[in-house]
């Protein structure tokens, strides 16, 4: 089980705490949750078994969790939010006929031993077994990217049904910051009049922003779309030839051509 946990930022409100399954990398939101928001975070990774029961303790804040890629019932009084499917591969042991494919159909394994990795007391256990040439296990990509070992090959199978990851929290929560964090999630940027901290900042505020530069300086006006639209027209002046130049600009000689 790992957790990471970013440090206060002068927040008096309580970390919001995320949990997530294996296989989860919710490492550019936490990121983009950080240039945003001052509010701590806490995120740690749970077994899947026991991501929901963080939901309902009230231990997290929202979970990261797996599911199926149809068929999925969520549980009454939660949100869920599918997000990403998961490419299922078939992991086997190296020296396995499969290894000398880069994909393989389902059918494709007719007469192997399917095993289930519940039924084995997890995905590490259930990868022994297989290692062992007892059988093979189908599982999602980044979890066998996880778990990945030297005498385990795995190929992506076709023809099985995969698996998405979603996001989930309580109907019953109050925290402005949750949704924040699932706008970051499905991509919504920081002035996203969706988010709760767009909404909440004054209108005169943002005019403002957008109407002065980084120093806080306003920003001069420009009419029209043309290049160069909006700048100062300098004086006409002479060339080295005494002949007037548009804008002052200077005469250019063709190359190869001297000073007369």
């Amino acid at each position: 089980m790992s957790q990471e946990s970013l440090p206060p930022s002068g927040s008096a409100a309580p970390p919001l705490k995320i949990a997530y399954v294996p296989g989860v990398t919710p490492g550019k939101w936490i990121s983009r949750w950080m240039e945003r928001r001052q509010r701590s975070l806490e995120a740690e990774q749970v077994d899947e078994t026991a991501v929901l029961a963080r939901l309902e303790s009230a231990s997290a804040d929202l979970v990261f969790l797996r599911i199926p890629e149809a068929g999925f019932q969520r549980p009454e009084g939660q949100h869920a939010i599918p997000l990403y499917l998961e490419q299922p591969v078939v992991a086997a042991p190296k020296d396995h006929p499969v290894a000398a494919f880069e994909e393989v159909e389902l059918a494709d394994l007719a007469g192997e031993n399917l095993m289930e990795a519940a039924e084995l007391g997890g995905t590490a256990m259930a990868l022994e077994v297989v290692a062992s040439g007892a059988g093979l296990l189908i599982l999602p990509m980044p979890v066998a990217r996880i778990h990945s070992r030297r005498d385990i090959i795995s190929r992506p199978v076709h023809g099985v049904e995969g698996t998405r990851i979603a996001v989930a929290w309580r109907e019953d929560a109050e925290d402005p910051d949750i949704e924040e964090f699932i706008g970051i999630v499905r991509g919504r940027t920081a002035n996203s009049s969706r988010q709760p901290s767009a909404q909440s900042e004054p209108v005169k505020t943002r005019k403002s922003k957008a109407g002065k530069s980084a120093e806080g300086k306003p920003v001069p006006r420009t009419t029209g779309g043309r290049p160069g639209a909006g700048k100062p027209v300098r004086k006409t002046g002479k060339n080295q030839h005494g002949t007037s130049d548009k804008a002052g600009s200077r005469s250019r000689r063709r190359p190869g051509k001297g000073r007369g």
